[in-house]
């Protein structure tokens, strides 16, 4: 059986997740909010497998891409939670381009 919430907790738990909100002006950005979820994917993809020698290929493009991405969508972003999280996608595949290049390029 599962364990009920207490009335605070749950009201605490919802206002938690009420500031995990990138649509912070009342609109809708479905377009933006796509850009910057995917480019801070890749940026994730090409930190992690940019710590792993075998798979520089992996974390060059990743990178280029989270970082061209994560660009663009700073370019079109439209609230300022969206821009600290391109901004995050940017610096995140950044540094997995450079690793992944470093390790070998973008080619085997």
């Amino acid at each position: 059986m599962p364990h009920a919430l207490h009335p605070h907790e749950s009201e605490r738990i919802r206002l938690a997740l009420g500031r995990l909100k990138l649509n912070t002006d009342g609109r809708r950005h479905p377009f933006e909010n796509t850009l910057s979820l995917v480019a801070l994917a890749c940026g994730v993809v090409a930190i992690v497998s940019g710590l792993i020698v075998s798979a520089h290929m992996v974390a060059s493009w990743a990178g280029a891409t989270g970082f061209l991405l994560g660009m663009y969508s700073q370019y079109v972003s439209a609230t300022t939670p969206e821009r600290s999280l391109n901004i995050l996608a940017i610096v995140m595949s950044f540094v997995g381009v450079a690793t992944g290049i470093y390790h070998g390029g973008f080619i085997p």
